[in-house]
């Protein structure tokens, strides 16, 4: 296998920097991973979702939204 040394150590580089992010989660760092904020519920994604195609539009409809269009009116 007659492997160019620059891709050699282009492919080490990479390994290197693949295993750099692999960390050992402490025992009192675990408490935070099961958190209720670290949930995304269906509720909040829905919100979201909802939040993010009203202002795509630019008009919020019946949906509770703000009142008026897009145009800046009231």
């Amino acid at each position: 296998m007659n492997v160019p040394i620059t891709q050699r150590a282009l492919l080490m580089g990479l390994i290197v920097l693949g295993l750099s992010g692999c960390v050992t989660v402490k025992e009192y760092q675990k408490n935070r991973i099961n958190d209720a904020e670290m949930e995304l519920s269906a509720r909040k994604s829905e919100k979201f979702e909802q939040n993010f195609y009203l202002y795509r539009e630019g008009a919020a409809g019946a949906n509770g939204g703000k009142s008026g269009g897009g145009c800046g009116c009231n």
